[in-house]
């Protein structure tokens, strides 16, 4: 439980002041997307922790010390600019607990009660984005 705990503190931290695109608190996002795991310990670490590397690098040498297959999941979850889209995708598909989080996190991205506070074209957007996304984890048929 330590680890569930220690990951949900350092995402506190790390976003407390960021806001998402509809200007509420970001931690909001994270949090939902650990709720939607509940039940799953490691899940929800990893859930707690999606968006630290990529969204605070500031806090990503706290990450490294979570185990190594908490560790592993946000790795492939972590966009990097010089990891193209496909393989990305792949990644999340090859580790179950990544793509357990990442399907919990667009449920909630693409979620139409959160949707409805963007602008038509925004909402959209993401809507397509995230229906691409599903497509890429092979979820949805192309």
């Amino acid at each position: 439980m330590d680890t569930l705990h220690n990951a949900e503190a350092l995402a506190r931290r790390a976003h407390a002041s960021q806001r998402d695109k509809a200007g509420r608190p970001y931690i909001g996002h994270v949090a939902r997307v650990a709720a939607r795991v509940e039940g799953d310990a490691d899940a929800q670490a990893v859930a707690w922790l999606h968006d630290v590397v990529e969204d605070c690098p500031e806090f990503a040498a706290e990450v490294s010390t979570f185990p190594a297959h908490i560790r592993t999941a946000v790795a492939c979850l972590t966009r990097r600019a010089e990891v193209a889209p496909a393989a990305y995708y792949a990644a999340i598909r090859a580790n179950p607990l990544a793509l357990k989080v990442k399907l919990a996190d667009i449920a909630d991205n693409s979620d139409p009660a959160r949707l409805q506070y963007l602008p038509a074209d925004q909402a959209q957007r993401l809507a397509d984005k995230y229906a691409h996304a599903l497509q890429a984890l092979g979820v949805v048929p192309a």
